[in-house]
């Protein structure tokens, strides 16, 4: 793998514009499980006579909204996580390279770990609206509420600003994303399988010469790939950073 590593840390080094598209794998390293491997959340036997991937969808959040909540609350919502070397690397990297983040993560560890520049494809768990009189509110709000959080001041329900399924993607949010990708000469796509649609065929807005691929399973595209390494992203990252600051 030393040769891949090398073969990245130059991409990197002669790149003008880097787009990191980054998916749950970026977070499994601080422990934050993702959705569809073996051990994933998706293949969890669930408490809630559902499978969970049902739960995360629009029309169980309007039919089933107390259940949703306690689900939501024990599984997506983790406060106590750190980022990891990957988000670190990348916010490192930002100070020197014109570096995009597009992430379809929605806790923050991005923000967290002082990057500036991301794009979040799903929201976050850090935005929370009002669904009738739109007032935001802060995870920290969310967190001081009820099992149903209710608006304090319309008292209608607060929805976390995270797409579920049958929700489309914010239009605002996916131009921003196309836009980098159509200006960048290297992209770099990491921890995801590239299942979920539409962000999945956000790579298809990808010109540019160089495409690598970093998860620890193979992942088939329809793009032709400079380079693919099959490990841990946040492994990867640190070999990386090693030669960077060798060869600067």
């Amino acid at each position: 793998m030393e040769n891949q590593i090398n073969e990245l840390a130059t991409l990197i080094k002669n790149a003008n514009h880097i787009v990191f598209f980054g998916g749950a794998g970026v977070s499994t390293e601080s422990g934050i499980k993702d959705f569809r491997s073996e051990n994933g959340l998706y293949n969890l036997k669930s408490k809630y006579g559902v499978p969970y991937e049902v739960i995360l969808s629009h029309t169980y959040f309007v039919e089933h909204t107390e259940t949703f909540f306690k689900f939501y609350r024990e599984f997506m919502i983790n406060t106590s996580v750190k980022p990891n070397f990957a988000h670190e690397f990348l916010a490192k990297l930002e100070k020197s390279k014109d570096l995009t983040i597009i992430t379809q993560n929605i806790d923050g560890l991005h923000q967290k770990a002082g990057s500036k520049n991301v794009i979040e494809l799903h929201g976050s768990i850090h935005r929370n609206y009002c669904t009738h009189c739109m007032k935001m509110y802060s995870l920290e709000d969310i967190l001081k509420l009820d099992t149903i959080p209710l608006c304090p001041i319309c008292k209608n329900i607060i929805k976390p600003d995270v797409v579920l399924y049958e929700e489309p993607l914010d239009e605002m949010v996916m131009v921003k994303a196309m836009l980098a990708l159509q200006e960048a000469d290297l992209l770099i796509v990491a921890g995801t399988s590239l299942n979920v649609y539409p962000a999945a065929s956000f790579i298809n807005y990808f010109y540019g010469d160089n495409i690598v691929l970093i998860n620890k399973d193979h992942v088939s595209i329809n793009k032709k790939i400079t380079l693919e390494i099959n490990d841990k992203v946040g492994e990867v990252f640190k070999a990386v950073d090693k030669i960077l600051k060798e060869i600067n």
